[in-house]
């Protein structure tokens, strides 16, 4: 599944991942590859990333993310809206 994380101030990171999981307004929940379409806002927490191969970021936003393991990455968000269509995942975060 492909993932693209947007701010108001750049992209941070656009590239294949396995799964991932966010803070959505009612809940925490997770979406893997196939997931049915789904819009959602997202409030105030970590999303967690779980990569697909190779996780590439580029310098001026690789000190926003969290390196777990070598799979596993997480991003701290105040809010923002995620949207996932045809294994896409757009995330729009603050």
């Amino acid at each position: 599944m492909i993932l693209e994380i947007v701010s108001p101030e750049a992209k941070l990171f656009s590239g294949e991942i396995s799964s991932i999981s966010v803070p959505g307004v009612d809940g925490r929940f997770q979406m893997l590859n196939n997931h049915a379409p789904i819009v959602s806002l997202l409030q105030k927490g970590t999303i967690n990333i779980t990569t697909a191969g190779n996780f590439e970021l580029n310098e001026e936003t690789a000190g926003l993310f969290n390196k777990v393991n070598d799979q596993n990455y997480t991003l701290e968000i105040a809010s923002g809206t995620l949207e996932l269509k045809d294994n896409k995942v757009i995330v729009l975060a603050d």
